[in-house]
């Protein structure tokens, strides 16, 4: 079979790690090197074939369907998932997406990780072993830093293992899955529920051989934190841009006269004071006018 025609799009989760960037923009509508994060993931979609997206929102709604509004502009169909007053989680989300999804095989994909992994490979994969779910894995090279996924000599998933020295030696899951929606049904409408620590440790001990590993050596960045997301918009940065201070600059920035930016975050609608002096602190506009700054660390 080919590579799925539809694909949903996690993005409803708080962004608590990546506070206070989240106060302002829900996670995937942050700009990543200009291009906010769910425009460019839907984007390389695109280029893959994937033109029917469902994304699921719940946390600051308004500031990702104003920047990808039907998708005309990507070449894309884009429908919403509403998740109120919750969040469903992992696997409660794509279970109420199921309706806008209406089919039975689809690509499901994180809304905080930007990857380039061979789709139409873990299509295959998942095709070929007749799996219900198919997880887009990478060897686990920081095991202190993430859990990591345990994995047979037939690829098939045996069980997931929390960061640490349990997760040596184990794989890192980065975001895109196959999976069919039939896995979800069981699911009641409404309820809160992950796949990880939840409905895929069933479906092993239930269906063994039912979740497989598709492994690769494919890059992979992860937005889970200020310094992932400092790290990430500089990656993608084009080197020719020469931004003074080094500094991330949003929409609607303005800075006063002799005032100096070395590695800060200015998130949207800041007016940086003329004279002011600011070092590596994400700057945010608060709800009664005021200045906020936040001190961060670049280094992971």
């Amino acid at each position: 079979m080919k590579l799925p025609r539809q694909a949903l799009l996690l993005t409803a989760g708080l962004g608590t790690r990546l506070h206070p960037l989240t106060q302002v923009r829900t996670k995937a509508a942050v700009p990543v090197a200009g291009m906010p994060l769910a425009r460019r993931i839907i984007s390389s979609l695109v280029a893959a074939g994937i033109r029917d997206v469902v994304v699921n929102l719940h946390h600051r709604p308004e500031t990702l369907t104003r920047i990808l509004g039907d998708g005309s502009d990507l070449s894309a169909r884009i429908r919403y998932s509403w998740e109120q007053p919750v969040v469903l989680g992992s696997a409660g989300g794509p279970r109420q997406a199921l309706p806008l999804l209406g089919v039975d095989r689809f690509l499901i994909v994180n809304g905080d990780v930007l990857t380039d992994v061979d789709l139409e490979a873990l299509a295959d994969a998942h095709d070929s072993a007749g799996a219900l779910v198919t997880l887009a894995l990478v060897p686990n090279r920081e095991p202190l830093r993430y859990g990591g996924v345990k994995l047979d000599a037939g690829g098939r998933v045996t069980g997931f293992v929390a960061r640490g020295p349990a997760a040596a030696d184990s794989f890192h899951f980065v975001g895109p899955q196959v999976v069919q929606g039939e896995i979800f049904q069981s699911i009641p409408a409404g309820a809160v529920m992950k796949t990880i620590g939840g409905l895929y440790d069933e479906l092993i001990a239930s269906r063994p051989g039912s979740v497989r590993g598709f492994v690769s050596n494919a890059s992979y960045w992860d937005i889970g934190t200020v310094a992932d997301y400092w790290a990430t918009s500089w990656a993608f940065a084009d080197p020719q841009s020469g931004a003074s201070g080094r500094s991330i600059l949003w929409n609607d920035v303005q800075v006063g006269a002799g005032a100096v930016l070395d590695e800060c975050i200015v998130t949207d609608h800041v007016r940086v004071p003329s004279g002011a002096r600011y070092r590596r602190m994400v700057l945010v506009k608060t709800q009664t006018g005021t200045l906020d700054a936040t001190p961060f660390s670049p280094a992971s």
